[in-house]
């Protein structure tokens, strides 16, 4: 799987401004769910549900709130890039900036786990996510993504 086959220009968000993970949460779902044409609610409690479980922060400023979700048609992400670092609860006690928000068919385990370990991957490259800071642009956000 690329990322490309799950993120868009579309996906990519570019305004939000929130000062909380439940914030970003609620604003990113409300786009998600808009956009998949998917109730909104659904969307939100499954991702604050799953991020009751645990933090989905891992560190190096980046999280990725996922959840499989009735009503989803397929795998699909949403990025963002906070204009500053919020509390996400990371295992490194670091603010996040980065955001991939994934949501999956209920029943599309392999698919949703595949999708996870190439954004993780891709994540961990740190001159990718120093790139990733420095846009501005949908445009830019997706180039360096999906390169």
């Amino acid at each position: 799987m690329k990322i490309s086959d799950i993120l868009s220009q579309n996906t990519i968000v570019t305004s939000i401004k929130a000062g909380t993970k439940r914030e970003v949460i609620e604003e990113m779902s409300a786009r998600l769910a808009r956009h998949e044409n998917i109730d909104v609610h659904l969307v939100e409690d499954a991702m604050i549900e799953r991020e009751n479980l645990g933090s989905t922060a891992y560190g190096g400023g980046i999280a990725f709130p996922h959840a499989r979700i009735n009503g989803a048609k397929r795998v699909k992400a949403y990025f963002t890039k906070l204009s500053s670092p919020i509390d996400f609860n990371a295992v490194d006690g670091e603010g996040v900036d980065l955001v991939f928000m994934l949501v999956s068919p209920e029943n599309s385990g392999a698919d949703h786990l595949e999708a996870l370990a190439t954004l993780s991957k891709a994540m961990r490259n740190k001159t990718m996510c120093a790139k990733l800071r420095k846009a501005t642009t949908k445009d830019e956000i997706y180039k360096i993504l999906t390169r």
